[in-house]
């Protein structure tokens, strides 16, 4: 019996948990390939970036953007400005918080990628309709928010 036909066999919850480990392998592991200047952590930070267009993020938001630890990001981060992607900055109103902000030199790279980028997404969700990709996203933002109470011990 192959893997996959063990699967079928598998109560489905129990399925897709192992499911979400083994996506995440996969979708790392082609991230990883896809960049040459950057791995898939550093482009998924870089990606939560772009979800503060009003103030430059702190570690802090991206840790809470990223689900991971503010130590994690912290090493992300140190990556990429030694790879001169990312510089910080004091924010002025309170001294104690790093602002985070692209350099020029990761928004060429971005340019340079934005066709590539397009074709990856459309192939990854090719014969997907949008409305399975919305349902996912509920039960998978639903999940997340279980996840979330979880840790916090209020699961």
């Amino acid at each position: 019996m192959t893997a996959q036909e063990t699967i079928l066999k598998i109560e489905k919850r129990h399925a897709l948990f192992g499911l979400f480990f083994a996506f995440h392998n996969r979708l790392q592991a082609a991230g990883d390939s896809f960049y040459k200047e950057i791995t898939c952590k550093q482009f998924f930070l870089l990606a939560c970036m772009n979800l503060y267009p009003d103030e430059a993020p702190t570690a802090n938001d991206l840790a809470g953007t990223m689900g991971c630890s503010r130590q994690n990001v912290k090493e992300i981060l140190s990556s990429l400005e030694r790879k001169g992607f990312v510089r910080f900055s004091t924010d002025e109103q309170d001294r104690r918080k790093q602002r985070i902000y692209l350099t020029e030199k990761m928004l060429q790279i971005a340019g340079k990628y934005r066709e590539k980028e397009a074709l990856f997404m459309e192939r990854l969700y090719e014969g997907v309709e949008e409305e399975e990709i919305e349902q996912t996203y509920r039960v998978l933002s639903h999940i997340e928010t279980n996840l979330k109470r979880i840790q916090g011990g209020l699961g």
